[in-house]
């Protein structure tokens, strides 16, 4: 298990298990471990989701972006629940941006 610190300073964990399912949902992102632990602590946008989860965004080719999905439970401990590439960014724009601002 790996962690990163979020733009928040909270110590977000990727499981073993988590990455399973996320490569296992997601095969094209088998490749990607590092790019979505490093999109934590460095993203170009964070927005807010709809159960106190937090999506964090980074473009990784033009038009096509790496959200993750993860949730800070305190200020010691969060943990990454999933990840995915998309194209339909603007979808993310109806979220409210929480950082940059």
């Amino acid at each position: 298990m790996n962690k990163v610190e979020s733009k928040n300073g909270v110590p977000i964990r990727l499981s073993n298990e988590r990455w399973l399912h996320i490569t296992e949902e997601h095969s094209e992102l088998a490749g990607y471990y590092y790019e979505i632990l490093e999109i934590i602590s460095d993203p170009e946008a964070i927005y807010e989701g709809s159960a106190g989860e937090l999506l964090a965004t980074r473009e990784i080719e033009p038009g096509k972006h790496l959200i993750v999905v993860y949730k800070e439970l305190n200020k010691e401990d969060g943990f990454i629940i999933t990840a995915f590439l998309t194209r339909k960014i603007k979808q993310l724009g109806r979220r409210f941006k929480l950082w940059p601002r």
